[in-house]
């Protein structure tokens, strides 16, 4: 039996899909346009790759990338009730929770507020007793769809999270979200992507359950999974659970999927669709992640994101004589664009225009050339594409471009401020493909003793990684730790260090 893995991502414009073999090679691939109702376009696209399998029992897994998350933040709609509890009274109080929200957000989404005594210092002393009288009299006078808890330095000392959600489970009987999960050391910012993790609990079960209503309607005994922020995978209890890994999952399958197709591990990645440009780095074959903290829907969060560069440049982008978009025609494309016979100018018209013309547009190119408006719209896509690797590369001439996605062929043959340009085969699909061949991870992020105890304590944190990577899915005989950071900590009473620690491995059979 053939061990066969579809790769499925959502975008903004297209859903892409692709089936690739155990040894890799692409074997089918398909381009559909996403629908209002994302879901729709996911099976379209699963139909037109499974048409090209002889026998859907050799389909053994099935990984999916999707936008499901992160539009439900920005539209503000299918979002739960949260009510969300801050561990960390007296010492916190001055910047109550969800202070830097959006108001139209926070009304959706907030079921009330509380902060109770409970939290640790860096150093893993308490700030004060946990009080469960007070989380209880909080969750009486709310009605709620989930609980957020946030505990001051969880991530260091976890045990006051724990009991909460023990609390809470037993006797409310909720679905619980809790910090040491999801962010880093940042209390506020942590605070804020568990909020929105719960809010997505209903949104994470519309999409595993139609996920697994498509594989069974196809016959498919296949185990799903769902690709999340750094271009790994999770299972789907994984990803009911903390949905909000799912957010960036969109670039990091780009840029792993670049980096599979073109062999190289170290590079900068343009991916052009239909709306907008992703520009992302590849460091080792993965995608590098973001040191700030990063704002979703107007709220700012610190669990781990790629470090991705986003322009309003794409194949359906509107041309017009004043300027270049933002608006894209975006999955209308197909019957807006001059070039296939609609009567709205955009940058594929224009490409087509400059000689770059993509599969099925060569009789318009020279019915195009010479136009002053798309020829200064092509001048115009350089130069912000120019601008915008500037910015990527950190000064570095030295690492070549990969460019994928629908709209690559929008790129010109050099750019400034890279090697080279590769265009791998199936650049088109490479967000897919990235999806396909996504390893399962682990992490911890914690604050450890420095002194002697610290070889100790950092080899916990790394089996407590394996351990995360396995419950991802992840084959336990060939998980590694692929990333180890340490970072001193200074002005504490006791030396300490500040650990990350990432494992990583392929899935298991």
């Amino acid at each position: 039996m053939a061990d066969l893995r579809i790769g499925i991502d959502v975008g903004g414009t297209n859903t892409d899909a692709v089936v690739l073999d155990a040894d890799g090679r692409v074997l089918a691939k398909a381009k559909r346009p996403t629908t209002p109702e994302v879901t729709d376009g996911l099976r379209a696209a699963l139909d037109a790759v499974l048409e090209q399998v002889e026998d859907r029992s050799d389909v053994t897994r099935v990984m999916l990338g999707t936008t499901h998350a992160t539009n439900a933040i920005l539209e503000r709609r299918a979002l739960g009730r949260v009510a969300v509890l801050r561990l960390g009274a007296p010492a916190t109080t001055a910047v109550p929770p969800l202070s830097d929200w959006p108001d139209d957000l926070r009304e959706v989404v907030s079921a009330g507020e509380a902060i109770v005594p409970g939290g640790h210092y860096v150093d893993g002393r308490e700030i004060g007793p946990l009080d469960l009288d007070a989380v209880r009299r909080f969750l009486d006078g709310v009605e709620a769809d989930a609980v957020a808890v946030t505990g001051v330095f969880s991530p260091a000392d976890d045990a006051h999270e724990r009991r909460v959600a023990e609390l809470v489970a037993a006797e409310y009987g909720l679905p619980v979200s809790v910090s040491h999960e999801i962010g880093s050391l940042g209390l506020l910012e942590r605070e804020n992507a568990t909020v929105l993790n719960a809010a997505l609990y209903g949104v994470a079960a519309h999409v595993t359950d139609a996920l697994v209503t498509a594989l069974a309607e196809r016959g498919l005994s296949a185990r799903p999974y769902l690709a999340q922020n750094d271009g790994t995978l999770m299972t789907l209890e994984q990803a009911a659970r903390l949905p909000v890994s799912t957010i960036g999952s969109g670039p990091a399958n780009s840029l792993r999927g670049a980096a599979y197709l073109s062999g190289v591990p170290d590079a900068i990645v343009v991916d052009v669709g239909g709306t907008s440009t992703d520009l992302g780095v590849l460091v080792g074959g993965f995608p590098r992640e973001s040191a700030a903290a990063t704002e979703i829907g107007g709220v700012l969060t610190n669990f781990r994101m790629p470090d991705i560069l986003a322009i309003a440049l794409g194949g359906g982008t509107v041309v017009r004589p004043g300027g270049l978009g933002p608006d894209s025609v975006g999955y209308r494309i197909a019957t807006e664009a001059l070039v296939f016979g609609g009567t709205t100018a955009t940058m594929t018209d224009a490409a087509v225009a400059a000689g770059r013309v993509p599969a099925g547009a060569d009789d318009w190119q020279e019915r195009l050339r010479g136009d002053d408006v798309l020829t200064g719209a092509v001048a115009v896509a350089d130069e912000l594409v120019a601008d915008a690797v500037d910015r990527m590369t950190l000064g570095r001439a030295d690492r070549p471009l990969v460019a994928v996605g629908g709209g690559a062929f929008l790129l010109p043959a050099e750019i400034p401020g890279v090697s080279r340009v590769i265009r791998p085969e199936h650049a088109e699909v490479a967000n897919a493909v990235g999806a396909a061949i996504a390893l399962a991870s682990g992490r911890v992020d914690t604050i450890l003793p420095a002194g002697e105890s610290r070889t100790q304590a950092i080899e916990s944190a790394k089996e407590e990684a394996r351990t995360r990577a396995v419950a991802a899915g992840a084959d336990p005989s060939t998980v590694e730790i692929v990333d180890l950071l340490e970072v001193p900590l200074s002005y504490l009473s006791e030396p300490a260090v500040r650990v990350h620690v990432k494992a990583a491995g392929p899935l298991a059979r």
